[in-house]
């Protein structure tokens, strides 16, 4: 019973922190690559969205900002987008400790690696490029990400292209980080690389080994009992961030699977969602 209470509190108190968001295209003149797919997006049940032809950023602002952002990359396999609990539904709760935050829906690979992380590097240029009009610090940007997004966003941790397009901090749920046959997400894998990559393209999106000593501080929250995305990702990250003098926090939950998201299902809602609300506050390391 004092669990739902806590969340019917929490619900009334995000749902006074929201205000209306601006949705914005990353690519208004047209992308600068392409994915091969055409044709319109698709509505899937459960909030999921298919075939992106016109990737945007949906914005929702803080009425009392802190000057921190976050930009979210929800999952999907890389072959569609769980916009809603792995998306929109987190976007009032973060407003309510005043942080801007911001939902990417990116474009799928289709086998073309570098579609995802292009649209990703666009997403937080804007963010930076309206941080004053959004309350937002630019040295404040977050990236954040779950299961194959998880591996967008660290994907951007880690090949950044630019200073530009370096997130400040990084926040992975149950995240996709090896192509490893024997540790990947088989789907997300395929998708991103297609059936048969080259060894040296198969090394680079395997993140572990792309980590260095700026790469950005890292919170990340996963499942022991996740049958989808085996745990090794998210903590064979962790141990290659910390062996390069990199601030990681990891929270490994005894039960949930994968794919919890925002859900209220999750057992553990109530302790990661206050995890993650005190390293926001107290954990990361910006600069000003």
């Amino acid at each position: 019973m004092r669990f739902f209470l806590s969340v019917i509190l929490l619900s009334l108190a995000t749902m006074l922190s929201a205000q209306k968001p601006v949705e914005l295209s990353l690519w208004p003149s047209g992308a600068p690559n392409s994915n091969g797919l055409t044709g319109t997006e698709e509505d899937l049940e459960g909030g999921r969205v298919a075939n992106v032809v016109d990737p945007s950023i949906t914005v929702y602002p803080a009425r009392q900002p802190n000057g921190m952002a976050i930009i979210m990359c929800p999952g999907g396999g890389y072959a569609r987008l769980a916009m809603n609990h792995e998306g929109h539904d987190m976007a009032a709760w973060f407003n309510a400790q005043g942080i801007t935050y911001v939902v990417l829906k990116y474009r799928m690979p289709n086998g073309h690696h570098e579609v995802p992380l292009t649209d990703a590097e666009q997403a937080i240029r804007l963010v930076r490029q309206h941080a004053s009009e959004w309350g937002v610090n630019p040295h404040h940007v977050g990236i954040m990400g779950a299961s194959a997004g998880g591996h967008l966003a660290a994907s951007l941790a880690t090949l950044y292209s630019s200073e530009e397009t370096r997130p400040d901090f990084q926040i992975l749920f149950y995240p996709v980080i090896s192509m490893d046959p024997d540790v990947t997400h088989g789907g997300s894998r395929q998708n991103l690389l297609g059936s048969n990559p080259t060894p040296e393209l198969e090394s680079r999106y395997t993140l572990e080994k792309q980590v260095n000593d700026r790469t950005p501080q890292a919170f990340v929250i996963l499942s022991a009992d996740d049958r989808a995305v085996p745990p090794a990702n998210g903590m064979q990250y962790v141990e290659a961030l910390l062996q390069n003098g990199v601030t990681a926090t990891l929270h490994v939950y005894p039960t949930g699977g994968h794919g919890w998201g925002f859900g209220d299902k999750f057992t553990y809602k109530r302790q990661w969602t206050g995890e993650l609300e005190k390293w926001l506050r107290e954990g990361v390391t910006l600069s000003e």
